[in-house]
């Protein structure tokens, strides 16, 4: 990277700025381009100020050579020193000149009479454009602490950072905080490998999405700080206490540098205010020195909650604080959580193989060997133990010896675990997987170790488990990309939202093309009971396993259904939220409402389902196999996503059946609700059946005895007797519809679609495939319910696992058994 330096605290100095010649020396030591523009003098306290009507001038400041200590930790000579004696050692610490070098290869730095935000605009625009564009300013690092609001909203190093961010720069504000006047050159150097691993870290992860403008950085100088965490913080809000933070004085007084020390130590004003003031309306003339009393602000981090940035940085850690260029943090989602750093490059170590830390003896970590924490607590009888038998295959067929990796299984009622109790802090070799239910995954801790965890879901995929988010999703896909494969594979979707059943018709003023529809149908001369009309499926977006779905081809038949579901409504129902992610339909508790998928009752709907819904016209007529009953069947397929983003179909799919032969829709009395057993409410044989129409092996009984008639394997259906190419044809449709779809959420939903990078998500798409060979995209499932595999067929669900767990974990595996690469996904995300 090219990084420009700016800072405060002026030219290296032993008295006001001996932190910033160290820094720069180790981000040239990693690599980095470094650039320098620093004020002329010490202007602490300024914030972003620029002095108007000034005219900036320059000098050139070169520092000491590389075989030299860095400037500005070394002390000043004393007065009684021989004049030879002061010059070498002021030379340690640079020199000063007023034209710049015109040997080629001297390193030379920019000073200039302004203010630290003065630097940034020069040192961006006005010097350095021969090394390319800067990619970074870093405003420091200070000469002192720079937590909570009181000293952040004066501090020059903040202004620094500010200037840059509104210059649409990147900015780091770095701040040394010392306890003490003792700067071991030894804690300095500590300090700035500290402060390089933080910068780089923090440019790899910087979001993407405007979020964050610059980071304040606040780096203790304690023995073993290296040792200690790197914690989001945000900022403590504090204030000054009672009284001025200046004092009279005699005459006009300047106090210079002593004063800066002292201020710096915290060490506050001398002595009380005077007490004064005008005499009659007159002024009495007075001096004033500014003279800040802290012991109020050290108060207020002491009384403060814990995790604030003068909490963390007095507990001996690293504070980052992410800001927006508004004065007000951000990124509050991180604050308390750990940035992964990579690790420490270790030092030549002695014949013994061991070193010293904060003075006791630890292995050689390269030594160590390598451990996988896996919690596998999927919340399912039936997929548990696949699971871990697919684990335990894939770290058995491992080239690491077995005894190497650590396998942890608590049981099914366990509550949410934290990920960190797992893994011993000493072992940094460490991984650890987490497969469990939605509502039990540690993501603060995935977010926090990127590299070393590996969690079972993403947090955010509304765009494709919600049915009316999948609609748009689809919708605005298609608008962009007319040749996407989703035009002529998912029927087109009208989301509506219905609070009340008297407000059905309020809800469909925009649902243009199903009002159309309906319309048609009631001036079509109907043929017995009403067939051919265009007949719609309604399906509550909240809910999953069949639960709600009906049909209708007239408003008043859409009415009625809501209608019915009003009456039967118990008032005592909780009304859940529409915008849990856990959910997705079909898998632990699968339907988002947070309820036991068993307890609802055939496709009776909750309360808590009713208010977001999706139409969509109705697939008549399905493919029939007359081998296999005529029944309407749908191909439930096995699907992951990986990272950001990998998109993999598992080959062995699933048709799941309805319980009865399929019978075309005919028109219904709007009374007739479907609750009962055929379908009607009324018992009258000659309506919708609803065991003909849908698939869902949940309401064919007991989910965990599936009918061996129901589940069957996609590749044995005798699909070769209507076309010897048809099965193969449907896989392929099967593949493109689901790499379009994961796509068009991936780009084109990102607000409600974010794969991470250390995570995996196992989906169940569901597809019907009409008479004509055509494969249609239903739903996308989060969980799937696997259970509907049945005991015959578990072998699928076991494959499944283990080509997923060999992808996901193994990830150096390039392929899987059955497993299919249909897009793989550049999102453009850069570090």
């Amino acid at each position: 990277m090219h990084i420009l330096i700016v800072n405060d605290d002026g030219p290296p100095s032993p008295h006001s700025s001996p932190y910033v010649h160290s820094l720069v020396r180790e981000l040239q030591g990693a690599g980095h381009l470094v650039s320098v523009c620093l004020p002329h003098t010490q202007r602490s306290w300024i914030g972003k100020a620029h002095i108007i009507g000034q005219t900036v001038k320059p000098t050139y400041y070169r520092p000491p050579p590389p075989d030299a200590p860095a400037a500005g930790l070394a002390s000043v000579p004393p007065s009684d020193s021989t004049n030879e004696t002061r010059e070498n050692d002021a030379n340690s610490h640079g020199t000063t000149h007023t034209r710049p070098s015109t040997q080629p290869g001297t390193e030379e730095w920019i000073l200039v009479d302004g203010t630290p935000a003065s630097c940034v605009q020069i040192g961006l625009y006005h010097f350095f454009a021969d090394r390319g564009p800067v990619d970074l300013v870093v405003s420091g690092p200070n000469y002192g602490r720079n937590t909570t609001a009181v000293f952040a909203l004066s501090s020059g190093t903040l202004g620094g950072a500010l200037e840059a961010a509104v210059c649409r720069r990147r900015a780091i504000a770095l701040s040394y905080a010392f306890f003490t006047r003792n700067h071991d050159p030894v804690i300095i150097a500590a300090a700035s490998r500290q402060s390089v691993r933080v910068i780089e870290a923090l440019a790899r992860q910087w979001p993407g999405d405007g979020s964050v403008d610059l980071y304040s950085v606040n780096v203790p100088l304690l023995e073993g700080l290296e040792g200690g965490k790197v914690l989001y913080t945000g900022m403590l809000q504090n204030y000054w206490g009672d009284g001025s933070c200046f004092t009279e004085v005699d005459g006009s007084v300047d106090g210079g540098v002593e004063d800066e020390e002292r201020i710096r130590e915290g060490e506050g004003r001398p002595g009380e205010d005077k007490e004064g003031g005008g005499r009659e309306g007159l002024h009495t003339h007075k001096h004033f020195k500014w003279s800040p009393r802290f012991t109020d602000v050290y108060r207020s981090v002491e009384e403060a909650p814990p995790g604030n940035d003068g909490w963390v940085v007095k507990e001996g850690h690293t504070s980052v604080t992410p800001l927006k260029a508004n004065f007000w943090h951000t990124a509050t989602q991180l604050h308390g959580t750990e940035l992964q750093l990579p690790p420490m490059a270790l030092p030549n170590r002695s014949a013994n193989n061991t070193s010293i830390s904060n003075g006791k003896p630890e292995a050689v970590a390269n030594e160590k060997k390598p451990h996988l924490y896996a919690l596998i607590d999927y919340g399912d009888t039936y997929v548990q133990p696949l699971i871990l038998a697919a684990i335990k295959s894939l770290l058995q067929g491992s080239s690491n010896n077995n005894s190497n990796w650590s396998l942890s299984t608590p049981p099914s009622t366990t509550a949410e675990v934290s990920l960190a109790s797992l893994v011993p802090d000493s072992n940094s070799n460490s991984k650890i997987l987490q497969i469990t239910e939605y509502e039990k995954i540690d993501f603060e801790y995935a977010a926090a170790h990127p590299h070393t965890s590996l969690v079972n879901s993403y947090m955010i995929r509304k765009a494709l488990i919600r049915k009316h988010f999948l609609s748009a999703t689809v919708e605005s896909w298609v608008a962009k990309h007319p040749s996407s494969v989703l035009r002529t594979h998912v029927k087109r979707s009208e989301a509506f939202e219905v609070d009340y059943a008297e407000f059905l018709d309020d809800a469909l003023v925009e649902a243009f093309d199903l009002r159309a529809s309906l319309e048609r149908n009631e001036r079509i001369v109907m043929q017995e009971k009403g067939r051919g009309k265009e007949w719609w499926i309604l399906k509550p977006s909240m809910s999953d396993r069949g639960q709600g779905i009906r049909l209708f081809s007239t408003m008043e038949e859409l009415q009625g259904i809501f209608d019915g579901w009003e009456e039967n409504m118990s008032d005592s129902e909780d009304e859940d939220e529409d915008d849990d992610e856990a959910g997705g339909g079909g898998g632990g508790d699968g339907d988002g409402d947070g309820d036991d998928d068993n307890d609802d009752g055939g496709t009776a709907v909750r309360s808590s389902h009713l208010r977001h819904f999706v139409a969509q016209p109705y697939i008549d007529a399905p493919l029939l196999l007359p081998a296999l009953g005529n029944r309407k069947f749908h191909i439930r397929t096995y699907v992951v996503a990986i990272g950001s983003l990998r998109v993999y179909v598992y080959r062995d799919m699933l048709a799941l059946f309805a319980a009865k032969p399929y019978q075309a829709p005919i028109s219904v009395s709007p009374t007739a609700t479907g609750e009962d057993g055929d379908g009607d409410g009324d018992g009258d044989e000659e309506t919708n059946d609803l065991d003909a129409h849908l698939t869902n092996t949940c309401l064919q009984g007991d989910a965990g005895s599936v009918n061996n008639d129901s589940v069957h394997r996609f590749w044995d259906l005798p699909l070769a007797d209507i076309d010897i190419g048809m099965a193969e044809s449907i896989f392929g449709q099967i593949c493109a519809i689901t790499g379009d779809v994961f796509e068009a959420a991936a780009r084109g939903m990102m607000v409600h679609f974010q794969p991470m990078e250390n995570a995996f998500e196992v989906y169940g798409l569901d597809f019907l495939v009409d008479e004509g060979g055509q494969a249609w995209l239903l739903e996308v499932n989060a969980f799937p319910d696997f259970k509907q595999t049945g005991g015959d067929l578990s072998g699928v669900v076991a494959g499944f696992w283990t080509g997923v767990l060999r992808l996901a974990v193994a990830a150096s595996a390039p392929t899987a058994d059955g497993m299919v690469l249909v897009r793989d996904v550049d999102l453009g995300r850069r570090w």
